[in-house]
C-alpha cells in the first residue's frame, strides 16, 4: 500500500468529490470500511479528508494535487516521527490564536502555525481545517504552498523564529 497510497487517496478523493457535487454533502456516509482503514493508515480523519473535497467543490481550491501533497507531509510525519501512533490530544478551536494575532508583524501566522503543528500531529478538532480559506489567503500572500509550509514547520520544530524567517524569505522571493 505504501507505494501506491497517493493513487488510493486520489481515487477516494475523486469519488467523494463526485458524490459531493451530485448533492450529497453528508460526508459521514462517504466512507466504507476499507476507506476508513486507508485513511487511518495515513493518519487522516474522515472529516479532515472531506474538508479538502468540500473546499474544492465550493471554492475551486485547494486542488487534488495540493490535498495529496498536504496528506503526504502528514503521512510522513505520522510514520516517521509518530511511529504510526495517533495522538490522543485534540486542539480546542477556542484555544487557537485569534485571526488578528500577529508574530513579528505577520498577521495570521500565530493561528496557521498552531494549526500546522496540530495538522502534523493529527490533533486538529474535526471542525478546524488546516488549509482553510484564511490559511490559503495567508499562504498565497507569502508565496508558500500549503505542503511547503507544513514541511517548514516540521523542520523548525518548536522554534517560531525559524518559521518567521522562512515566511519572510518566501515573501521576498
Amino acid at each position: 500500500m505504501s507505494y501506491s497510497w497517493d493513487s488510493s487517496f486520489s481515487a477516494l478523493f475523486d469519488r467523494c468529490l463526485a458524490r459531493y457535487r451530485s448533492g450529497d454533502t453528508a460526508y459521514a456516509g462517504y466512507y466504507g470500511t476499507e476507506d476508513l482503514a486507508f485513511l487511518d493508515s495515513i493518519g487522516y480523519q474522515p472529516r479532515e479528508f472531506f474538508d479538502f473535497v468540500e473546499d474544492l467543490a465550493e471554492f475551486d481550491e485547494p486542488s487534488l494535487t495540493t490535498a495529496v501533497m498536504v496528506a503526504s507531509v502528514r503521512r510522513d510525519y505520522f510514520h516517521e516521527v509518530m511511529k504510526g501512533k495517533k495522538s490522543d490530544h485534540v486542539i480546542d478551536p477556542a484555544s487557537l490564536p485569534a485571526k488578528t494575532s500577529e508574530i513579528d508583524g505577520l498577521a495570521w501566522l500565530p493561528r496557521i502555525l498552531t494549526k500546522a503543528r496540530g495538522k502534523l500531529r493529527g490533533e486538529l478538532d474535526p471542525n478546524t481545517m488546516y488549509g482553510c480559506g484564511g490559511d490559503r489567503t495567508f499562504l498565497k500572500r507569502h508565496g508558500i504552498a500549503p505542503a511547503d509550509f507544513l514541511r517548514a514547520v516540521w523542520a523548525a520544530g518548536d522554534d517560531d523564529a525559524k518559521v518567521i524567517d522562512y515566511v519572510k524569505r518566501q515573501s521576498m522571493a
